[in-house]
């Protein structure tokens, strides 16, 4: 044992120092799931995960899913969708935005910008937004925060989340709607405060869709440099319809799916304290890829965890090509094709197979990918 301990030192030194060590491989490299399994079923709410629910089938007029859709969650980024609507209700008839608000509003929709909510927060009134847009749309769930400087800490549901997206594309004058659309079609990747912010929808679904994401409580999402989570409030209640969480990590992803915005998809959840971006990540994914969602498709690939933390997703199969973003450590991703690259070492692992996912539009190195072989089982080769 003692021979063993002193082989595997310098390896997890190494490790560590190259920052790249997450755990043990064995432990930290999961099976593969397929990308196409789930269907239009029963809705699947991993373990521990606390989740509201609502999809809307506009073509139809009724509700594909429904779980606890009443439920309120802290809204954190998706309460921007109120700021927005309230910022453009009084500039009718045309609701042009000023060219000196322009690119904050864009900021704070399509890359989740803080600061920008903020400003347009604290201009508008603070909670006085979310007053003045639970009478304009007739949301039953919707609350402000206790605490007007957290506009964050908004409580909204699942049920109101659709509501809002109704008037958003069912009544909001045409000016108003394509502004918000518009920016909510053009979500980036790496939001502003460098996490990934395309998980639930974006992940589960090809494009078209629209989304504003939500996320609170988490200490770093990848996309880049490591950011810091703001400091949480003291937890409160809300006064009316039962608590709101104000202390579990919070992710959750809302829009639309589909040829002419045909569904709704609002997913809140909630996570056990502790749980890391990446777990999250995933399983919001997992939830959102069972849901029935008409008018959606489902990207084909299969689905595999990783390991380790800085991964980056390069434009090529070799560490020359350039980075096109960093993955949240130990998330899942969606492999479409594999093909041989520069080998790579990462003691006791060398490597040469190097895997395509097709979300991200670039390659990792097997190394990380969660399976037991070199080459992806199962994984077609690139054309």
């Amino acid at each position: 044992m003692g021979r063993l301990l002193a082989m595997l030192v310098p390896v997890l030194c190494a490790a560590i120092v190259a920052g790249v060590w997450n755990g043990s491989p064995a432990a930290g490299r999961p099976a593969a799931s397929s990308g196409t399994a789930a269907g239009p079923s029963a809705i699947r709410v991993p373990a521990g995960v606390t989740a509201g629910v609502a999809v809307f089938d506009r073509q139809t007029g009724t509700f594909t899913e429904q779980l606890d859709a009443n439920r309120r969650f802290r809204s954190a980024s998706v309460v921007k969708l109120l700021i927005a609507l309230d910022y453009l209700w009084n500039r009718g008839p045309t609701y042009a935005i000023p060219a000196v608000d322009r690119p904050a509003f864009d900021r704070m929709l399509r890359g989740s910008d803080d600061a920008a909510a903020g400003d347009l927060w604290t201009r508008a009134g603070y909670g006085a937004i979310v007053e003045r847009m639970v009478t304009r749309l007739r949301l039953v769930d919707t609350a402000p925060p206790d605490d007007p400087n957290f506009w964050g800490y908004t409580a909204l549901s699942a049920a109101d989340v659709v509501r809002i997206y109704r008037y958003l594309l069912d009544t909001a004058p045409a000016p108003m709607r394509d502004v918000v659309m518009e920016d909510l079609r053009k979500s980036t990747r790496c939001a502003v405060d460098s996490f990934d912010q395309h998980f639930g929808i974006p992940s589960a679904f090809d494009r078209p869709w629209a989304v504003k994401q939500g996320w609170s409580g988490f200490d770093s999402g990848g996309c880049g440099p490591t950011a810091a989570a703001p400091s949480a409030a003291p937890a409160r209640t809300a006064t009316t319809a039962g608590p709101v969480d104000l202390t579990s990590p919070a992710l959750h992803t809302t829009g639309t799916v589909g040829p002419g915005d045909r569904s709704i998809v609002a997913v809140l959840t909630l996570h056990p304290a502790g749980t890391s971006y990446g777990k999250a990540y995933t399983d919001v994914g997992r939830l959102t890829r069972s849901l029935n969602v008409p008018g959606a498709v489902r990207p084909t690939g299969t689905r595999f965890g990783t390991w380790s933390t800085g991964v980056h997703v390069r434009n090529g199969s070799n560490t020359g090509s350039s980075v096109v973003t960093t993955l949240p450590a130990g998330v899942e991703v969606l492999v479409d094709c594999q093909v041989e690259g520069e080998e790579i070492t990462v003691p006791p692992y060398t490597n040469q197979w190097w895997a395509h996912l097709p979300q991200y539009g670039g390659y990792m190195t097997n190394i990380y990918v969660g399976s037991p072989d070199d080459r992806l089982p199962d994984v077609p080769l690139c054309p």
